[in-house]
């Protein structure tokens, strides 16, 4: 079943304005609008005029933005890409990530946040005779946790998290630790923003590169900027969009894309690289 994109337009308008700290008559008047055509916005409506008012003063671009609210564009699919696996699972009503990355040869593989539930990651494991050697953990929100004490239980991995945050039987680990599993090497840059931590997993070795993104970006968005929209912006673009442009972005909601669409689609970053 394909993973629908976790942000639609209002949820967009929505983080930019809440990041930019700009209060709905600030907006208005800036854009040229009425209070309740931005309301109608914000509630999902399509108006492209409105979109096209407001891109420029939420530093959005408005072609992508007028895009995705017309349903013009998505992400490509992936499929059958040999050693990358995603998990898609429910956590109170919530759909949430995980991801399992392998070596084919030596079938030595890491799993990237638990999800909700991670019984499918360990069946997915014992079918193809992967031994989960790394436990790296994106950040420390608990829908991506949840199911830790299983995992590691099952796997006996070590477990990897960012020195900025933390999570019991956790390792934290500094930017640019790096970990190999057999021809697969695997990067960690800080990408915090969302979360004071947050960390992208930069994985080379396969057909083509994967990040790991956690929640710093999503197909066509990006997480709240929580502790600092401004830095969550900054450490997008500068170290996940600028990583070479067939680079697979695993995030820690929706569906998977890539630096190329993201580059060119993404209204938070759309014709800023």
């Amino acid at each position: 079943m394909a993973i629908p994109l976790e942000d639609n337009v209002g949820d967009i308008v929505g983080k930019a304005q809440r990041g930019l700290r700009i209060a709905d008559s600030e907006l208005a008047k800036k854009a040229g609008i009425g209070a309740d055509q931005l309301r109608k916005i914000r509630d999902g409506e399509l108006n492209e005029a409105v979109l096209r008012a407001v891109a420029p003063a939420l530093n959005l671009d408005a072609n992508a933005l007028v895009d995705l609210g017309a349903g013009k564009w998505e992400p490509d699919k992936l499929e059958n890409f040999d050693g990358l696996a995603q998990f898609c699972t429910d956590y109170g009503g919530m759909a949430v990530n995980s991801y399992l990355v392998w070596d084919p040869e030596t079938k030595h593989a890491a799993a990237f946040d638990t999800g909700a539930d991670c019984r499918d990651m360990l069946r997915l494991a014992t079918k193809e005779s992967l031994s989960v050697k790394l436990i790296l953990l994106t950040h420390a929100h608990s829908d991506h946790v949840a199911d830790l004490p299983r995992l590691r239980e099952e796997t006996g991995a070590s477990i990897f998290i960012s020195a900025r945050e933390s999570v019991p039987g956790a390792e934290q680990i500094e930017e640019g630790k790096r970990f190999r599993l057999g021809q697969i090497e695997i990067e960690a840059r800080l990408t915090w923003g969302h979360s004071p931590g947050g960390m992208t997993y930069f994985v080379t070795g396969l057909a083509r590169p994967i990040a790991i993104v956690g929640d710093s970006l999503f197909a066509g968005s990006m997480g709240g900027g929580n502790v600092s929209y401004a830095d969550a912006v900054r450490n997008n673009l500068d170290k996940i969009l600028t990583l070479p442009d067939e680079t697979i972005i695993c995030p820690g909601h929706g569906p998977t894309t890539s630096v190329g669409e993201e580059k060119k689609h993404n209204p938070f970053f759309a014709g800023k690289l």
